[in-house]
């Protein structure tokens, strides 16, 4: 595995001649390379080492499938002998690969890698952001009953420093892009280290096209349901027996929006889910409630608001109200930086192609 002799330099999907031309390109990675007879390509070679035969095993994977990843992710063609590299594209997804694959090697150390973790070291290591110099900065990790979390990629790490840095926090963007699991990641961190006395999470009582009215049990059995990826974050963390206990004790504390009315906050690290699905006035009542030594973070997506038809979204409001105000901090995320099934990225950006057609787009389209 891993390895490759002198005829799997000259078949298969690349046909290399004495110049180092390519000429022919069956490649499946639709336009990995675009090369002409007289545009020669100068291979990006490297060593990784020290050379430990189940480590690169680990690296390359199953027939190879972590390095096809990184192919077609970064659109290049990958040859090695051994832990010697060729990477064949363009200059700086060349430098990216070698970056990743540097840093996925030292990872292998100590852990067992798969397409999925594979998957989201490219989703942290986007090519924009592996050259960036910001990239040297120290990462922050944040410690759990469970281990430790580390925010994946450039965003996620300025989200999680803002949120450890200022009192009231905005992370904001689309689905799978980590904004609430960070968000109780560092509420954890925080009454782990005893930086706060109790956690709260809150999520405004609206449906999702469904109607509450029709779902069993009262208020708080209703809203049940809608808070469940603040469960699975939480038993992930600190295990289901714990979070029982806390709750029990009501050290943790999980409540529809509607039920912060009045109430002042200290002490606490408290976070709002889905306030893209909050009113105006809803919002602002929701941020007068922090009090001292407390920690607010909302987190929403303003491409998804269930609240009725002509009402405003309170997210969408605040951006405005809120913009520069010190000690407020806002996290804005993009399709890039989706963790997920690679399709849930292209999902989210097809449908920010569809909202971003113009008029004239559309007559042409049916026209």
């Amino acid at each position: 595995m891993c390895a490759a002799s002198d005829d799997h330099w000259t078949s298969g999907a690349f046909r290399r001649w004495p110049t180092g031309v390519i000429l022919e390109s069956n490649s499946i990675a639709v336009g990995r390379l675009k090369t002409t007879l007289n545009a020669p390509i100068e291979p990006h070679r490297f060593i990784l080492e020290p050379f430990e035969a189940r480590r690169f095993a680990n690296l390359c994977g199953q027939f190879d499938e972590h390095l096809r990843l990184i192919e077609q992710r970064l659109e290049i063609e990958i040859r090695n002998r051994g832990n010697q590299f060729e990477l064949i594209g363009e200059p700086k997804h060349t430098t990216s690969a070698e970056h990743l694959l540097r840093r996925l090697y030292r990872e292998t150390k100590a852990t067992e890698l798969s397409p999925d973790l594979v998957h989201l070291y490219l989703q942290e290591s986007a090519i924009e952001e592996l050259d960036n110099p910001a990239n040297n900065e120290v990462p922050v990790s944040l410690r759990t009953r469970k281990g430790m979390i580390r925010p994946r990629g450039l965003n996620q790490q300025r989200y999680v420093k803002e949120i450890l840095g200022n009192d009231i926090n905005f992370g904001i963007g689309p689905a799978g892009t980590g904004k609430t699991y960070l968000a109780v990641a560092c509420a954890v961190d925080a009454l782990e280290r005893e930086q706060v006395r109790r956690i709260l999470l809150v999520r405004p009582a609206v449906e999702a096209g469904e109607k509450l009215g029709f779902l069993p049990g009262d208020l708080a059995q209703k809203i049940d349901p809608y808070l469940r990826p603040l469960y699975d974050a939480l038993y992930e963390m600190l295990g289901f027996e714990h979070v029982a206990k806390l709750i029990e004790r009501q050290v943790i504390e999980i409540a529809p929006l509607a039920y912060m009315r009045g109430r002042t906050l200290n002490n606490s690290f408290i976070i709002l889910d889905e306030s893209q699905n909050t009113t105006v006035e809803q919002m602002k009542m929701f941020l007068t409630r922090i009090g001292f030594g407390s920690t607010a973070v909302i987190t929403g997506d303003i491409t998804q608001v269930d609240l009725p038809k002509g009402t405003k979204s309170g997210l969408a409001h605040v951006i405005e109200v809120l913009d520069g105000v010190p000690g407020i901090s806002f996290t804005h995320f993009k399709p890039k930086d989706v963790v997920r099934h690679p399709l849930v990225q292209r999902i989210v950006e097809a449908y920010e192609r569809f909202d971003a057609r113009t008029p004239e787009q559309d007559n042409r389209r049916n026209g």
